[in-house]
């Protein structure tokens, strides 16, 4: 019987992550995106992103955590969540700031073969916990309009879209997105 748990991300953890950031948008893009644009993503410089992101946070708000599956013989990292106070990159177009007590999600991915056994939920569940304890009221998650996936797993633990969208451009193809929200409660 295998158990799942989650840690704060170390910094041997950067290259697992990239490994799983990569894996997953190879798989859960795979039509959003051109082909050629996720054959050239860089493992190693999302490593070193990653790494960068662990060990430098730029606020001690911001934290990385991994998803493990523990089975009976060895352990295995199979997702990641990675947050922080919402900056620019979680505005929308033309959007004013956001108020300093709410968080942003820049990332939750579990790799696909590791999926439907509770990764996703525990990683969520920690990022509250740590959402709460750092007095944020709010939190956003940005998700592609083409990830039903994402969508369906934010809006069944209570998040909303909140109206706000953009469009990401990737090889000047544009790709739509839409911002959800949920109020972070202490109870």
């Amino acid at each position: 019987m295998a158990i799942g748990f989650v840690r704060p991300a170390r910094p041997d953890d950067a290259a697992e992550i990239a490994r799983i950031q990569l894996a997953t948008w190879r798989t859960a893009y795979r039509r959003m995106f051109p082909a050629h644009v996720l054959a050239n993503l860089d493992e190693a410089y999302l490593g070193r992103g990653w790494a960068e992101a662990i060990e430098n946070p730029p606020t001690e708000r911001h934290r990385v955590l991994v998803a493990v599956e523990q089975g009976e013989t060895a352990s295995s990292t199979v997702g990641f969540a990675a947050f922080g106070p919402a900056d620019e990159q979680a505005l929308a177009p033309e959007e004013p700031p956001l108020p300093d007590t709410v968080a942003a999600i820049t990332d939750l991915l579990v790799e696909p073969r590791w999926g439907r056994r509770g990764h996703g939920s525990r990683l969520l569940s920690a990022a509250v916990a740590h959402w709460r304890d750092d007095n944020f009221a709010y939190a956003v998650a940005w998700a592609y309009e083409q990830d039903k996936a994402m969508q369906k797993f934010l809006t069944s633990a209570g998040w909303e879209p909140d109206g706000a969208g953009r469009a990401l451009d990737v090889d000047d193809m544009l790709v739509p997105q839409l911002r959800l929200h949920v109020a972070v409660s202490g109870e």
